[in-house]
């Protein structure tokens, strides 16, 4: 069977992939080259930005809860930074002319809507099987009274 991870990745990048073509698309006709671009970047940024997400999964799927909140906690932190960093050298240095903002943030909020779709419905396949408690027992109350 396949890592949890890698499935949920495959499970979201799929329509995050369609819906990254289908306003690539869209943006170029509708907002031409500066929509290309907007699109663009906004499909690259989502998917890097959740495939990060999952490969911390994947990194810290081992380590004691403390190490993977602690972990989960920076690469959110560095997400954000990084980010926030991005988009202020893109607003600096490319005009509206040459990247279309309105193509840019209509694409990074589709996407980023159909990744989590895809990411639960994939997370919902799974199946796991976890331990259910037995109706009327705990082990307070062995007796079931």
């Amino acid at each position: 069977m396949k890592n949890t991870e890698e499935q949920l990745w495959k499970g979201a990048l799929l329509p995050a992939s369609v819906v990254a073509t289908i306003s690539i698309i869209l943006s170029t006709i509708l907002a031409h080259v500066p929509g290309l671009w907007g699109s663009l970047l906004g499909s690259v940024t989502v998917i890097l930005f959740f495939s990060v997400h999952l490969l911390v999964a994947k990194i810290s799927k081992d380590l004691d809860p403390m190490a993977t909140m602690a972990l989960a906690m920076f690469s959110y932190f560095a997400k954000v930074v990084l980010m926030g960093a991005f988009l202020l050298i893109v607003t600096k240095t490319t005009s509206p002319e040459s990247v279309n903002r309105i193509s840019f943030a209509a694409s990074a909020l589709t996407i980023t809507a159909a990744w989590l779709g895809g990411e639960i419905r994939a997370f919902l396949k799974l199946r796991f099987n976890l331990p259910l408690p037995q109706n009327g027992t705990t082990s307070s109350n062995p007796q079931g009274k």
